[in-house]
């Protein structure tokens, strides 16, 4: 006996048929998987090329859109509603009148005496009466909440006068809100557009081997079995596409990190993690349900 057959003998002793019969079975779907692949040659090329071009277009805005909300979330603390106090008003006791408004997050005071010094650094007003009010700064949670912050606040008596950059903030609420609707659309625009380049892809491997399932079919092979390496080839190209998206990605991760040490504004933690977690997702799933949807229609299985 020779000692190939040695080894099937003593592999056949130690596991169980039914097991082999599950190894050989994955074997078979990996090897059509494979040679479904090489059927379609030069085209797998172009197909993961396009894949990691529209996928490294979401990636990029992806990554961008949570630097840009980092940069809201900070230029928002600096959104502050300059509250003038009318003479006689205590700083302290309005500080805690107005720390019960919703959405207040935090207020700094800065009292008479206090601003008129500052004003003396910067020019000699020495020989004047001081003219300036008790000022709280009134930061809220969130820039959305500003004018809703401005409306209760002008409820409260002991009010003077307040100020506050309306039209910066609507500016910047209103460049998030574009950004997070174009990146939405680009992802509407990356799942129709791989399912479509697979869906093609596999209707080419289908046609090919048209004869070749028809008489796995005639000997009542399993449907799932004709449909699985179809499934995993297009669940491939999407894996192939995403790993070569990371190139550009990377780029664009350390643009905007430069950009968050410039403006010395912290980076969003976990930000490339998630990026690349969901791209890889997004890939292998939009590619294996592209892969299905061409056998459900031109493969009736």
């Amino acid at each position: 006996m020779s000692k190939k057959s040695i080894i099937k003998e003593q592999v056949k002793k130690h596991i169980p048929q039914r097991h082999l019969s599950s190894v050989r079975i994955m074997y078979r779907i990996a090897m059509e998987t494979i040679y479904g692949i090489h059927r379609t040659g030069l085209i797998n090329i172009a197909i993961v090329a396009a894949m990691a071009a529209i996928l490294s277009i979401f990636g990029a805005l992806f990554r961008t859109s949570f630097s840009l909300s980092s940069f809201v979330d900070k230029l928002g603390d600096a959104f502050e509603i300059s509250v003038y106090l009318k003479p006689g008003i205590e700083p302290e006791y309005m500080a805690s009148r107005l720390r019960e408004i919703e959405h207040v997050k935090k207020i700094s005071i800065v009292t008479k005496e206090k601003a008129w010094e500052d004003m003396n650094k910067d020019m000699d007003v020495s020989g004047m009466e001081n003219p300036l009010p008790d000022t709280l700064h009134v930061t809220v949670d969130n820039p959305d909440n500003i004018a809703n912050v401005c409306e209760n606040l002008k409820k409260v008596s002991g009010i003077e006068n307040m100020s506050y950059a309306q039209e910066m903030g609507k500016k910047l609420q209103t460049i998030t809100n574009v950004f997070n609707t174009v990146t939405i659309f680009v992802l509407i625009i990356v799942a129709l557009l791989t399912i479509i380049i697979i869906n093609c892809t596999i209707q080419l491997v289908i046609q090919s081997r048209k004869e070749e399932i028809e008489i796995m079919r005639l000997m009542g092979v399993s449907n799932w079995y004709i449909k699985i390496p179809l499934i995993l080839q297009g669940a491939i190209y999407g894996f192939l596409g995403a790993i070569i998206s990371l190139l550009p990605l990377n780029t664009v991760q350390n643009g905007l990190y430069r950009l968050h040490v410039f403006f010395n504004v912290q980076p969003p933690e976990f930000a490339i993690n998630i990026v690349v977690l969901i791209l890889f997702v997004m890939a292998i799933f939009f590619s294996a349900s592209g892969s299905l949807l061409s056998i459900k229609k031109h493969l009736q299985v």
